[in-house]
């Protein structure tokens, strides 16, 4: 499977108001392939289970995402926000481990 989507990076906290900092975050689109696409619901004490993927996602690296692997915040998967978990760097390919969902919010 093609993977065709946005991958986002933290660029600054931004203060909204006064004491109130939000992320701002750039979002650059990649291709490459999707290596493996599979989701897991792990039980939780909320109501609802959590839904993770362990999907692992194979692009081709450019200079800036070579310049900025540490500021990698998420990537967008079928519409929704994902954790990157692990990055698996194998120049030219920078292969990533999703997680969760990315709620923007820090952990």
């Amino acid at each position: 499977m093609k993977y065709y989507d946005k991958i986002g990076f933290w660029k600054d906290d931004v203060e909204i108001r006064p004491g109130v900092y939000k992320s701002e975050v750039i979002e650059k689109y990649y291709s490459g392939d999707v290596l493996e696409n599979r989701l897991r619901w792990d039980s939780t004490e909320h109501q609802s289970d959590d839904l993770n993927v362990n999907n692992k996602i194979s692009i081709i690296a450019d200079p800036y995402l070579n310049e900025n692997l540490g500021s990698i915040k998420y990537a967008t998967f079928m519409g929704v926000k994902w954790k990157v978990k692990v990055l698996d760097i194998k120049y030219p390919r920078v292969i990533f481990d999703l997680g969760g969902v990315y709620n923007g919010v820090d952990a």
